[in-house]
């Protein structure tokens, strides 16, 4: 494990699943936290579960789709812990339509969350960042269907690929104050939201596992170690990447010979 005693970082989306999986990981190695989210019972609770081990978590109500979240969220950082030396931009919104039936709320709704609260959250990092001229590094969660494409996810995949390659472009822009930007993007994670949101029922699971090589869905907590590693000086030379993280199902589904089934007995194993 990699210490980040002395760190302060801010996680968007940080009271449920893969948000809150980082939020605690970060504390684990020592970072200090400041958690937003839109529900304060969320907030509170990881609040109170990082306390139980010693962890420094600072929570901000807010939603990421007003600008005045993001500039909130980074004075009270600066006040609590003095200093920011990244972010995890993790709040996400998604839900499944038809592109011809999608409504303009609905559009709009998961473009305001997923690109526009993306941008507000990292040029207030980043400026505070460069202001300081301190170095940091900056990680927003996407999905690989930005650059396949979904059916179904024309809102958030359209947003998606508009985060991608903001970061790519922003990576460029800011290397030179040491800011480093990168996505992860994950694959089908066993997470609350995701599964009332993309596999609602037993068949659709069953479905999306099947579209998986490793069979298994990812656990938040090792989408979390891959955050943190990412924040880490052990990828001091990576920028403007991708990090997938989808156990192969943006490698496609076996069109040509015999299928070959998966091994039950290896299936759901993972390393620890």
């Amino acid at each position: 494990m990699t210490s980040k005693a002395g760190k302060v970082y801010i996680v968007t989306g940080g009271g449920t699943g893969i948000g809150r999986a980082t939020v605690l990981q970060l504390v684990s190695e020592g970072a200090s936290v400041t958690v937003v989210g839109r529900r304060l019972e969320p907030l509170d609770s990881v609040v109170t579960e990082a306390a139980s081990s010693g962890g420094d978590v600072l929570a901000v109500q807010g939603d990421v789709r007003d600008p005045a979240t993001a500039h909130t969220a980074v004075e009270r950082t600066l006040e609590r812990f003095g200093g920011i030396d990244g972010l995890v931009s993790s709040a996400a919104g998604n839900f499944v339509s038809p592109a011809e039936k999608l409504s303009d709320n609905g559009w709009k709704a998961v473009v305001d969350i997923v690109l526009n609260g993306t941008w507000y959250f990292v040029s207030a990092v980043a400026r505070e960042l460069i202001r300081t001229e301190r170095p940091g590094a900056i990680v927003s969660i996407v999905a690989t269907y930005a650059w396949t494409g979904h059916p179904g996810t024309v809102h958030s995949a359209a947003a998606k690929a508009g985060v991608v390659t903001m970061t790519r472009t922003l990576a460029a822009e800011w290397a030179r104050y040491g800011i480093r930007v990168n996505c992860l993007a994950p694959g089908p994670t066993e997470t609350e939201g995701a599964g009332a949101a993309l596999w609602a029922t037993q068949g659709q699971r069953e479905s999306v596992l099947a579209s998986v090589p490793m069979r298994r869905f990812a656990s938040p907590e090792e989408i979390a170690d891959l955050a943190s590693l990412m924040l880490s000086d052990r990828t001091s030379y990576v920028t403007g990447e991708v990090l997938t993280a989808d156990g192969g199902q943006s490698l496609g589904r076996q069109i040509y010979g015999e299928a070959v089934a998966p091994s039950a007995g290896r299936a759901g194993s993972r390393d620890a």
